[in-house]
């Protein structure tokens, strides 16, 4: 049975990017959102917004005066153990219960990341909703043409694939055992981690 929870309710104006809200009964995040005034007429609140549930990225116009509900989400901090054919398993590490995370959730983030390393888990209406991970990432490159030592110019890319076989371009000097740091929101390189 549900909990009966109290709503919380926010106004157009209380919009921020990262909020997450319910819209359409559906769990959503704030991407953009503009607030935007014709000449004539009311005031309206441009959303651009992501359905968590189906990873949907839509826009809605909200006039002054409505609101939303704000999505009561639940952080939880779970170490992930292994990965089986179409889940992960992951662990929370007070109550040692383990739970089953669907791939298909979490697409493309997988490949960032490591067994036994520990992630937040946002929970809604007892669905799990999202895996954070971290933005940057510092990994091996396992692969990549031989750097040009007197190169130090970023300027010119090459090819280069990761331990995690995800392919980015790197600076020409970069060479395979070199560990990187790499944005994992657009796979794009920051910089040379010396070890």
């Amino acid at each position: 049975k549900k909990k009966s929870k109290k709503m919380t309710i926010i106004q157009t104006n209380e919009f921020k990017d990262g909020m997450k809200v319910i819209i359409e009964n559906n769990l959503c995040e704030i991407l953009e959102h503009q607030f935007h005034k014709p000449g004539k007429g009311q005031a309206v609140m441009r959303v651009k917004y992501k359905n968590l549930i189906t990873s949907q990225v839509l826009d809605k116009t909200f006039k002054t005066g409505e609101s939303v509900e704000k999505a009561d989400i639940e952080i939880t901090k779970m170490q992930f153990l292994y990965s089986e054919e179409k889940i992960l398993v992951f662990m929370n590490s007070n109550t040692f219960e383990q739970i089953n995370i669907e791939k298909n959730l979490i697409e493309e983030k997988i490949k960032w990341m490591k067994e036994g390393d520990e992630y937040e888990i946002s929970i809604w209406e007892e669905k799990i909703v999202n895996v954070e991970i971290q933005n940057f990432i510092e990994m091996e490159i396992s692969e990549t043409e031989p750097g040009f030592k007197g190169d130090t110019s970023t300027n010119t890319l090459k090819e280069a694939v990761l331990s995690n076989g995800i392919e980015i371009k790197v600076p020409l000097f970069i060479e395979a055992g070199d560990v990187v740091k790499v944005d994992t929101r657009n796979c794009e390189y920051q910089n040379r981690v010396n070890k």
